[in-house]
């Protein structure tokens, strides 16, 4: 007996697998500087907190409806409105446990076997496992930190092939924190215009953008060929509410009928409590949205300027989500104890074991040069997590006898 041919080929996230790591260290009592997961570490916000309380008290906690309760996913058409100026039906809003499901009822719903999905890389590390799953084949287009780790039309129209069925795009990204401003997303748009293939568009970060980038939704772009867009949203990131669980879908009637049903045999529907809190987030005051924004924004540039100092690392300065992506492939060759760091596996395992500081490989997202780090830790955290990481760098310089130029 053995398991399934599919499970056997799926990979372990490699974003887990250091941050379980770091989890263990923190166990044994040991400091650890924790870079790794894309949570906020804001408490959920007062008032949604309170609305889910009542919630509670009012016995609000049996089965919704499986596509969500009426009244949530009338208040995302209304967000939708408010937010992007794109208009949808509450029968085109599908509300799940948490987008990553939203994404893969998605897929699931649109791809057979052999399908191409285009994918951008550096990617979410999910999105080529669940293609997979699917039966599907991901296309990848390489960008890099010269080109902000964009593609561009050019590329997008040579990927596309008579067996493409799904592009997907994460504005902004996990892992590079790019985001794309409205010029570059109506060309893509343009491309893809002239194209019989779905686009799926994951906005989970939408309100986490910086330097006056201004975040214009791909539906809202893409009206001409609203049929073929699917918008992914929800309140982790943007509310602090990560361990609620909650993403929704907005697309036409036919793809929401598909992911429904698809749905109705896996998880059925949401937490009642947590839709009650994800309609208070929609609904309610967006202060602290702002706070956290504006927090977030402060981390950002202080982690920049002075990881993009340290002698060898080159940094791309991330405008949206809150993850800065670095090259540390100047550090590849050196020798550390009995090692020999070849990748950004090998590098993120030595800043661990050297310094207690925990990142997450690139190798998973597409490009083994870089390692993602997350800024949604306290500042206090960044700062001194940055210092631990000039010291390991400075003990690599220096052991293995380097020469680097300072970027």
């Amino acid at each position: 007996m053995s398991l399934s041919d599919r499970i056997i080929k799926l990979s372990d996230s490699k974003t887990l697998l250091m941050a379980n790591k770091a989890r263990d260290l923190k166990a044994k009592g040991i400091k650890v500087y924790d870079f790794t997961i894309g949570e906020p570490d804001f408490n959920t916000p007062d008032n949604i907190k309170s609305f889910a309380k009542k919630s509670i008290d009012n016995n609000n906690t049996k089965y919704t409806s499986n596509e969500g309760t009426k009244r949530l996913r009338e208040a995302i058409t209304i967000f939708l409105k408010k937010e992007f100026d794109i208009d949808y039906d509450i029968s085109e809003v599908i509300v799940s446990t948490g987008a990553k499901q939203s994404i893969f009822n998605a897929i699931f719903s649109i791809i057979n076997p052999g399908d191409e999905v285009i994918i951008p890389a550096p990617f979410y590390v999910s999105y080529p496992e669940i293609i997979s799953l699917a039966g599907g084949k991901s296309v990848f287009i390489r960008t890099n930190q010269n080109d902000g780790f964009k593609i561009t039309p050019e590329k997008l129209e040579q990927a596309i092939t008579p067996r493409t069925k799904l592009f997907i795009l994460n504005n902004p990204c996990n892992p590079t924190g790019t985001a794309y401003n409205e010029s570059e997303l109506k060309e893509l748009v343009e491309v893809l215009k002239s194209k019989n293939c779905y686009i799926l568009s994951d906005e989970i970060y939408h309100k986490l953008v910086y330097d006056n980038i201004r975040f214009v939704s791909f539906a809202y772009l893409a009206k001409e060929i609203k049929e073929r867009v699917i918008v992914i949203n929800g309140v982790s990131k943007t509310y602090a509410m990560t361990g609620w669980r909650i993403g929704f879908a907005a697309a036409v009637k036919e793809i929401i009928q598909a992911m429904n049903k698809i749905q109705s045999h896996s998880t059925n529907c949401a937490s009642s409590i947590s839709q009650e809190a994800a309609y208070e987030a929609f609904s309610g005051s967006q202060e602290s949205v702002k706070l956290m924004i504006n927090e977030f924004n402060k981390r950002r540039r202080y982690f920049y300027e002075n990881l993009s100092k340290i002698e060898g690392i080159s940094c791309f300065k991330s405008n949206g989500a809150f993850y800065l992506f670095p090259d540390v492939s100047s550090f590849f060759g050196c020798r550390y104890k009995d090692k020999i760091i070849k990748d950004s596996d090998d590098f993120a395992e030595f800043l661990l074991e050297f310094s207690n500081v925990a990142v997450v490989p690139g190798g998973a997202s597409g490009e083994p040069k870089c390692v993602r780090i997350s800024y949604a830790t306290s500042f206090e955290n960044i700062v001194n997590g940055v210092e631990k990481i000039k010291e390991a760098i400075n003990y690599l310089v220096e052991t293995n006898n380097i020469s680097i130029n300072k970027n």
